[in-house]
């Protein structure tokens, strides 16, 4: 494995006194890059999560290095000691517990450090849930994502953080651990029962599960098999349609606004329809809103 990383990667540059922050499997051992492998193999320690979790993970690749426990409770703190090294000329990589450090993980409040202090901080990309769970989503209406993570925890905070997620058309990413999940889907259930969520669970696993449905169905697809609770959850919450009303065209608002305070009424629209492409009707539509809301 080491030999095969090297013969990869091993031309490429990797300058001492840098931090390398490196992505590794979400579950599915397989998906280490071997560059990934590589760099580990060079540098003089490794920054991680959790020191017990990081450790078989070295050890399955063949390594042996010192151990720098960085986490969220003493991030900052130990960014000290990373730092110092870097100071050596010495190499140090970043791993959280999986996936890509810093995305609903420790890592940003290292990097910023680092980055202060004049060190280089390279990425290693790999493994992602969130992405993983885009790319199986079918969310075709959907134009970019917002990425949400882990929804606040307690009761008043958590319902406004879905009274928040039910009002956005936009495509969400959201994270929940198994003894959050039943909570989250019935409050999906409540806050916008007709949109789809595509729920990932286990992702890359032996028993990965990836179902689409209405957020309606959540809690009943959860109640009806006890294996369904268990494991790590990705769900994405898909964008809405643009509804026929507007047919998306209250994205054009900000140039239907300058125009029509320069021109009538249909010449803004003509002009509008030439610049943007959408349809004339639903920007006379639309105009005549935005006309009616500037009257007060």
């Amino acid at each position: 494995m080491l030999q095969a990383a090297q013969a990869a990667a091993g031309m490429q540059q990797y300058p001492a006194g840098a931090l390398y922050i490196v992505a590794t499997p979400i579950g599915n051992l397989a998906d280490m890059s071997l560059r990934a492998i590589h760099v580990l193999s060079l540098v003089d320690a490794v920054a991680c999560e959790d020191t017990r979790h990081s450790a078989p993970l070295l050890r399955h690749l063949g390594l042996d290095k010192p151990l720098l426990a960085v986490h969220e409770h003493n991030e900052r703190e130990a960014a000290g000691d990373v730092l110092a090294r870097l100071a050596r000329g010495e190499r140090v990589a970043y791993i959280s517990d999986a996936g890509t450090p810093a995305v609903s993980d420790p890592g940003a409040a290292l990097v910023a450090a680092a980055q202060a202090a004049g060190y280089r901080c390279i990425p290693l990309p790999g493994a992602s849930s969130a992405l993983a769970a885009l790319s199986v989503s079918g969310d075709a209406v959907g134009a970019g994502f917002v990425f949400t993570g882990f929804l606040p925890t307690r009761g008043a905070e958590r319902a406004q953080a879905l009274k928040a997620l039910a009002s956005c058309n936009d495509t969400q990413v959201l994270f929940e651990a198994p003894h959050r999940i039943e909570s989250l889907l019935q409050g999906l259930a409540e806050a916008c029962p007709t949109r789809h969520v595509t729920l990932c669970r286990e992702l890359t696993k032996q028993f990965e599960t990836v179902s689409t449905m209405a957020a309606s169905e959540l809690p009943a697809w959860l109640a009806a098999d006890a294996n369904r609770s268990r494991g790590e959850f990705v769900l994405v919450v898909h964008a809405l349609k643009p509804t026929a009303a507007d047919d998306g065209v209250a994205s054009h608002d900000a140039t239907l606004r300058t125009l029509l305070a320069e021109l009538p009424l249909k010449q803004a629209v003509a002009l509008a329809a030439e610049l943007t492409g959408a349809a004339r009707n639903a920007l006379y539509a639309r105009a005549l809103t935005l006309k009616a809301e500037a009257n007060g």
